[in-house]
């Protein structure tokens, strides 16, 4: 299979990378300077997400896209999104898997707004959390069988595998899970459609 990752230099990005090469895919990634070492199956383009030219570089050819891409209190999420969104309907692609936050879950609390409007995240800033609602409302509007995986806290750790996923909710009391669950999580929806336009929360 060819992937296309934007985000790869990232730390969920990169795990994701990691289990591509590592089960004989060939990628491409689009990354903003030469982080990324070198492999037989990487195709490294050098570019900026935000420009439609490089996200068209990346995606020609591939059969699914992967975005890690996170906000860094700029708006290049929610610049990127639709130029990826026309790309992949450009080259007839459907399959997208990105990595969003939990903020963006449906809220227990609050029946019809997200986690973040609804008082279910102590999170005082929202802006990722908007950002990456600009993404998921982008996509709903779509035929994409996308898949946003939101995990809650994210601290570096490895795979431990004991974590819950739920379509559009954050698992009840779910506090954090490693960056590492979350890859391979989101690395498995490759083989998966169970949450094919859904949001899944994921938690311990």
């Amino acid at each position: 299979m060819k992937l296309a990752i934007f985000g790869a230099t990232g730390r969920v990005g990169g795990e994701i990378l990691k289990r591509a090469l590592a089960d004989g895919h060939h990628v491409k990634a689009l990354v903003r300077s030469e982080k990324l070492e070198t492999h037989p199956n990487l195709e490294i383009i050098l570019g900026d997400i935000r420009n439609a030219e490089d996200i068209e570089k990346t995606i020609a050819e591939t059969t699914v896209v992967f975005s890690a891409v996170g906000t860094d209190r700029t708006t290049t999420l929610s610049e990127a999104a639709p130029l990826i969104v026309k790309s992949m309907e450009s080259h007839h692609i459907k399959r997208v898997i990105t990595i969003g936050t939990a903020g963006i879950l449906d809220s227990r609390l609050s029946p019809g707004l997200l986690r973040y409007e609804g008082g279910d995240s102590k999170r005082k800033l929202t802006f990722a959390a908007e950002e990456h609602e600009a993404v998921y409302r982008l996509f709903e509007k779509t035929e994409l069988e996308w898949t946003i995986v939101c995990p809650t806290y994210l601290p570096d750790g490895e795979v431990r595998g004991n974590y819950r996923a739920e379509k559009d909710l954050l698992p009840e009391e779910g506090k954090e899970i490693t960056v590492g669950d979350t890859a391979e999580f989101a690395y498995h929806q490759l083989e998966s459609t169970e949450f094919v336009q859904r949001r899944v929360g994921l938690a311990y």
